[in-house]
């Protein structure tokens, strides 16, 4: 039963993050600590595996590696790094942050493809998609990985949902797209039982010390996360996305 990390960016000494929020910074892991935990992960035995290859083939030492946005710390810092080690990821795009400063070019999204690394969507333009129209959710979801595949000329087949928020919509929408998984920010293990369209991911955040990676590696404590997470869910669902996220953005400044 594997468990699903889930990175954003990596911080490289002297190089400025895409963004500088705190609340965007959180999720901004850096370079040190992300070559010590890919470190421990070889050490200690476990293949590191993209979602398609966890999907097709599963094992009780087994990690699943993703990434969402589309960082240029992608090509430039993660990809290196996991190719040294043998290991695969997902890297999830957000089409239209692609050319932006600090994310991904095109050209550069095809080098990574070409490396042998799956690329998963992760929207057109990173909505919160429970808030969509059914047209808007074509837009997002559809239509984006139209346009991925033309760039990597080669199938998308995974789709992570930006800001964790999804709901029964999104997953026909997806679906009916012929994606053949849909990830989310539940922080439960996956197992051969659970339904692809609802897949689980335990992010990695800038706090994430060695010996709390270790923890959420082997699954433990995940109960304690998946609390706080109800209750950030509940919090939304009262509030709506745009309070909880303004309230929110004033916690963490």
């Amino acid at each position: 039963m594997p468990v699903y990390l889930m990175y954003h960016e990596i911080e490289l000494p002297g190089r400025p993050m895409c963004q500088g929020e705190p609340g965007y910074v959180r999720y901004v892991v850096k370079a040190s600590a992300f070559q010590s935990q890919l470190r421990w992960l070889k050490e200690n035995g476990w293949r590191g595996l993209s979602v398609g290859q966890a999907l097709a083939a599963e094992r009780d030492r087994d990690i699943v590696i993703t990434f969402d946005d589309g960082c240029e710390t992608d090509l430039i810092v993660a990809a290196p790094l996991l190719r040294e080690l043998g290991y695969n990821a997902t890297f999830y795009l957000t089409v239209g942050f692609l050319g932006n400063r600090g994310f991904l070019s095109e050209a550069q999204v095809r080098e990574l493809s070409d490396q042998g690394f799956e690329i998963g969507c992760h929207s057109m333009t990173h909505p919160y998609l429970s808030d969509l129209s059914a047209k808007e959710l074509h837009h997002e979801i559809v239509d984006a990985k139209k346009s991925l595949e033309n760039i990597t000329r080669r199938p998308v087949d995974h789709f992570s949902c930006p800001g964790g928020r999804w709901d029964k919509r999104v997953v026909e929408v997806a679906r009916t797209a012929g994606y053949r998984s849909l990830t989310t920010s539940q922080m439960v293990r996956n197992s051969p039982r659970s339904d692809p369209f609802g897949l689980g991911r335990v992010v990695v955040m800038r706090e994430t010390d060695e010996a709390n990676f270790q923890r959420l590696c082997h699954g433990h404590g995940l109960w304690c996360r998946r609390l706080q997470d109800s209750t950030r869910a509940f919090a939304r669902q009262i509030l709506g996305n745009r309070i909880y996220d303004r309230l929110r953005a004033r916690l963490l400044s």
